[in-house]
Formats: structure tokens, sequence, C-alpha cells
């Protein structure tokens, strides 16, 4: 198509720079490390820690701490107020609302003009671009891509800031070229009420040549299922008969991926999966034939990597990214372009290849549960499970939780096995304070749990005594530095206790 030529003849610089960082990934990052550095020295953090003096990367890393959310939290916060070149030079106005973290409901991570058009922006650039590789003859710059907006719309912060869910920021930053080329409109894609904005976009994005769609897998899933009741249609190809890929990250695809096919039934139906979280876009796949990611080293973001079993020893030393290997699980560091330095983002990741750098997103850094993007930690758990025995004059003795998931008829939840030491007075009460509790400890659970639109109520079920003695027994786990699971991202805990039952 002459559309597509056009782009990539454009675009050919750009593939240029991505097989540079390919085949010398250690001097891209390097240069992306200094050229920070440089625009960072005459901040307060800069100075603080001497970055005008830095001149190796071992020189970075004995001045600059790895530092978890809570220990930026003040710097953050003085930014939030207004104050300028704290982290980064000048005023940073906008602030991608993220939970996550276990003293503080949310996360309020600095988005600056530059890590939104050479992180974020570029991201997406990227992944059509790539796309554009794989697939000459696409059609998707002949129609619009439908992007599902944040659950948070823009609010302001003492007049100073504003903050929102990241997509929520992006629609808002967009550039108006890129504008003409989404839908729905910024003020419905930002509608605070889930089930409006659905239907306000089934109304609208039926009568639009809708050619791809981007964002979190269950979230829209909701927005398909609803696609299909709306339109009284048997697939989503009867609504977009042009639709062709799916740009999706945030959770991962594979409990998703027969549901999705089966409302696409197309082998010209294709799925892209990216990295793109609140600090930055950092990979994407790009290669049809494999499930893993490829990291993006000329973002801004210069990256660390601390093996997972190291992570936490005072002496841990991080490796760059020529000193990774593959099969190993690491926990992710990151400094960028927003003003974080040597910042633990909270994730894992698994490297699958070298050269080029390829990754699959292993996990996180502690237990949870993500399998609905609602990041429940154990933090969340613990203190849930506090506030439903304090209101129902129960004791627990052991538990563990993970996820059901949607199915055709029902809407995702999480299942927990509770072994109580002292039986609730009431089961049911016990379950709604176990979900009260955790909507006001996480607001990304309290999103998803609104009028059931992706989470519904929780399954609570009460064990014998003895159960998880009887299972870690029959997992040779008895003694030592063993633990029940608290948590988990999918059901092999769940359905190996239930089985024994």
């Amino acid at each position: 198509m002459l559309i597509n030529s056009i782009v990539n003849a454009v675009s050919s610089r750009r593939l240029k720079q991505i097989d540079r960082f390919k085949e010398r990934p250690n001097l891209v990052q390097q240069e992306v490390l200094f050229s920070l550095i440089r625009k960072a020295q005459n901040t307060e953090w800069g100075k603080k820690c001497g970055f005008a003096a830095i001149q190796s990367i071992r020189d970075f890393q004995k001045r600059v701490p790895i530092q978890t959310y809570e220990e930026m939290k003040p710097y953050i916060d003085r930014v939030r107020h207004g104050e300028k070149n704290i982290l980064w030079p000048g005023a940073t106005k906008w602030f991608a609302k993220s939970s996550g973290t276990t003293d503080s409901k949310s996360k309020f991570v600095p988005v600056t003009n530059e890590s939104l058009s050479n992180c974020h922006y570029r991201g997406g650039k990227d992944v059509v671009l790539s796309y554009l590789r794989q697939y000459p003859n696409t059609r998707i710059l002949t129609g619009k891509t439908l992007t599902l907006g944040g659950s948070h719309q823009i609010d302001s912060y003492y007049k100073k800031s504003f903050y929102g869910d990241l997509s929520a920021v992006m629609i808002e930053n967009v550039p108006f070229i890129a504008n003409t080329l989404r839908t729905p409109p910024a003020k419905v894609a930002l509608l605070n009420d889930f089930d409006d904005k659905i239907a306000k976009i089934a109304e609208i994005c039926t009568k639009q040549h809708v050619v791809s769609f981007a964002g979190v897998p269950s979230w829209n899933l909701v927005l398909m299922k609803y696609m299909l009741a709306h339109t009284g249609k048997n697939n989503i190809l009867d609504i977009w008969p042009d639709m062709e890929l799916f740009i999706h990250g945030g959770v991962s695809f594979l409990p998703y991926r027969e549901q999705y096919q089966q409302m696409f039934p197309s082998d010209n139906m294709h799925y892209v999966e990216t990295y793109n979280a609140s600090e930055g876009f950092f990979a994407l796949q790009d290669s049809a034939g494999s499930d893993d990611m490829l990291l993006m080293l000329d973002y801004h973001v210069f990256f660390e990597f601390v093996p997972l079993d190291r992570l936490g020893n005072n002496n841990c030393d991080a490796l760059t990214i020529e000193e990774v290997e593959t099969g190993v699980n690491y926990a992710v560091i990151i400094s960028t372009n927003s003003g974080l330095w040597r910042y633990l983002i909270g994730d894992t990741v698994v490297f699958t290849s070298l050269f080029p750098h390829k990754i699959k997103v292993s996990g996180r850094t502690k237990q949870f549960i993500n399998a609905f993007g609602e990041e429940i930690i154990v933090d969340n758990a613990e203190k849930a499970l506090q506030e439903a025995c304090r209101t129902t004059a129960a004791a627990i003795t052991e538990y563990t939780a993970g996820p059901v998931y949607m199915d055709s008829q029902n809407n995702g939840t999480h299942e927990w096995l509770v072994e109580f030491e002292k039986q609730p007075n009431d089961l049911e009460k016990f379950t709604q304070a176990l979900d009260t509790a955790l909507c006001a400890l996480n607001s990304d659970y309290e999103a998803k749990r609104n009028k059931n639109t992706t989470l519904r109520m929780p399954i609570v079920h009460s064990l014998p005594q003895g159960t998880f003695y009887k299972w870690m027994k029959q997992c040779g786990k008895l003694g030592g530095q063993n633990k029940v699971p608290r948590l988990c991202n999918d059901r092999r805990h769940l359905d190996a206790i239930l089985q024994q039952l």
C-alpha cells in the first residue's frame, strides 16, 4: 500500500537506530545514562548525589542508592506541590496514579514532557513501525485505533499538578495528528463511570472504521462483550470487518487468549504485547513468532538488574545490560527522564535472548495477584484480612488466594482459601468486610470492583483445620523456611489444595 511505503521510507532512520541498540546495547545504555546525568546535574537531587563528578556507571551506582517509591516519596511530594528542579529540571505537572505500594494507597509517578515524547509516545510509534515491518500489507493506517481510557480521569493537586491513570495522562497530552487516528474522543475515553463509558463507545465507534485497539486485556474483554450484546453480532469482525490488531499489556494475556480468539475468528487478527508501565515504556513484541519482547534501550531509560534471590541484600550489586544472563529472574531498576533515579519498580523479568536483548515479564518482586490489573500485594491482603477478622470476631491460621478467570458467563474474581483458628460469626459478612477493606487499601482493586465491572465479589472458603499442614507435607515443605504462599497470580496452589479436600 502507498501509505505504508511512505511511512516506511520516512521511518527508515528510526529502524536503523533500533538496529544499532540491538547490536551495541551497552554503548547505547551508557549514552542514555550520561545524557540523563548531564541534564539533571543542577537539580537538587543531582547536586546531592554529585552528578557533575560522575565519570562512570560504577561512580553512578556508588553515589546513588537503589530506591523504592516510599524512599522517593518525600521528593515526589515536593514536586507535586509545584517545586522546581528537584528530581528533573523545571517543573513537572503530570503524574500517573498507580497502586502497588505498601505504605500508600496509590503511587504518583512523575511524567515529564520529555518522558512522554521520548519514551511513552515513542513506544507507541515503534509498535506501529515494528508491525509494518512484519506485515507490509497491513491496513492499520487506514482506520482508527480504539483506546479505552483509564479509570481515573485527570484531577488537580493543589492547582500545581495533575494526576490520573497513565492512559488518561497520555490521552490528555497526545499530539494533534496522533489524536486524529484514535477513537473515542477524549471526553468519552476519560469518563469516570465505566458503564457509561463503554455505552458511549459502543454508540460512537460502531459507526467508525476501527482497525485496531489497545489496552489491558481484562478491561477490553468487558468492552468487547458489551459490543456484542449491544449490536447482537456473533463476533467482533461482524462489527469491524477490517479489525486486525490488539496491542495489549498490563496483565498476562494467556488467560484471555482463547476468549479473544473466539471473538475474533480470523487468522489475520494479530496480538502484540507491550511492557508499558506508569514509569515508562520498556519493551515491545517485535516478532509474531515469539512471546517475548525486545527491551527498548534508547528510550531515555537506563536499566539495571538485580537477581531476585539477591534483592534486599545491603551489598547487592546491580548489573548493567552487558552483564545479564538468560534464564535468571531479575528485579528491574530504572533511571529515567522523569526524575526517577535507581528506582525499583517492583517488576521482575527474565531475559530470553541477548543481542538482541529480549525479555519476559515474570512477575513482581513480592507475591501478588494481578490477573486483572488490580495489583493486590501481601500487605493489602494482611491488612484486609485483619479488618475482616475484627469485624466478625474471627482468627486465621493460614490462607492463600489466587484468581478465578473470566469466562463467557462471569467476570473474574479472587478465591481465598482460609483456615480459621476461630470461625467468623458470619462468613458472608467476613467476605464483604474483606472486599470493602481491599477497596479502601488499593485503588486499582476498587476500580475493578466498581459495579462488578471486571471483578465480582470474592469467594472465600473455610477449610478444615490441618488442611495447609497436609498440603505442605505432601509438597515436602514442612519446617525450616518453608511458608504457605499467600498470593499467587495463577491457580496452581488453589487447585492443588482444593483437589485434596
